[in-house]
């Protein structure tokens, strides 16, 4: 059993310590933060060990009638790794005291690649992160992206790819706190940075990216129109999909025609907070013509890095060298089938 502490208990990181909880082969230390207030005492109630960031945060947590086990030091004394799911940019000056004291790190999208010089995507280089000191998990979008593109690579069918974001204003809980109403506001650069981040992980990758935000917060939906080596059919293309176990192929005629009624379905499944791990693309919609092929489908930005998460712990501690074994293991702890 790995020992793994978090720092950061938010969006990503609540989901990331419910999914550690449930693997047989890493045990969840604790959760460490600077919050007081309902979040974190959700994470006492599923039973989870406190640790404060900062003194000040201490002082706060046992006001509110937090047990604290201690600090982050504390924390980072008992760990194997520590994934950081703190929000942007606070992780990079989380990485000095990782590095100072020589453990393990995971970091998120958010932060550049630069910080760990290593990005992970399970499907495309688990092994190329075997026993590293640290990674970063590609944000939602780099990941659908990633795990769309390597399967038709895989297939040896990917000649390049041009995809367009529609991407959600921001987290639905923080939905009264900002995001925009009645617009669209496009992204200024093209490509826009997820393209240049897919290619952190395969630099060979032939991908443009553009993006535009929308006003709402469900998720992301993609649009990819993908230059094909050769003429292909439809099947040949759903066969290529289908050798990820990431994605999944849903039906715009079975009442599947939007973010929200996707996101019905996962709440219907029982997944937690309706979760969609995988690539929730439309087989009905994908259309191939001669050597063009046209696809669209949708990314939850809250959950789709989760599985990504528990695959690097494996790599980095070394205790799965293969990744299809973690890969299985992860889904089937997850409930993707």
């Amino acid at each position: 059993m790995k020992k793994v502490g978090l720092v950061g208990y938010g969006v990503i990181g609540k989901r990331v310590a419910d999914a550690v909880s449930v693997q047989d082969d890493i045990n969840l230390i604790g959760v460490c933060d600077v919050i007081s207030d309902w979040r974190i005492q959700t994470a006492v109630k599923k039973g989870y060990t406190i640790f404060a960031a900062t003194g000040e945060a201490k002082e706060k947590m046992k006001s509110a009638g937090i047990q604290v086990a201690g600090s982050l030091q504390d924390l980072l004394d008992k760990v194997d790794l520590v994934v950081d799911c703190t929000p942007k940019n606070i992780a990079a000056k989380n990485v000095e005291i990782y590095k100072k004291q020589g453990i393990k790190f995971i970091v998120q999208g958010g932060e550049k690649h630069e910080t760990t010089g290593h990005s992970f995507s399970a499907e495309n280089n688990y092994d190329s992160a075997l026993n590293l000191d640290a990674t970063r998990v590609v944000s939602c979008n780099t990941t659908s992206i990633l795990r769309t593109l390597t399967a038709l690579k895989r297939a040896d069918l990917l000649d390049y790819a041009r995809g367009t974001l529609l991407r959600r204003a921001t987290d639905p809980w923080e939905s009264h706190l900002g995001g925009i109403m009645n617009t669209m506001v496009p992204e200024k650069d093209i490509p826009s940075h997820q393209g240049p981040d897919a290619q952190s992980v395969d630099p060979d990758l032939d991908v443009i990216t553009a993006a535009v935000k929308v006003p709402e917060t469900l998720s992301h939906m993609h649009y990819w129109n993908v230059k094909l080596k050769k003429k292909a059919t439809k099947e040949e293309v759903l066969d290529a999909f289908k050798t990820s176990s990431r994605i999944k192929l849903i039906h715009y005629d079975q009442g599947l025609v939007s973010n929200n009624t996707i996101k019905e379905m996962y709440l219907d499944m029982g997944r937690p907070w309706g979760d969609m791990y995988e690539v929730a693309l439309w087989e009905d919609m994908l259309k191939v013509v001669g050597d063009e092929l046209f696809y669209a489908y949708v990314v939850d930005n809250q959950a789709i890095v989760i599985p990504e998460t528990i695959d690097a712990i494996r790599a980095l501690t070394g205790i799965e060298s293969d990744g299809h074994t973690s890969i299985a293991k992860t889904n089937k702890s997850l409930g993707i089938n």
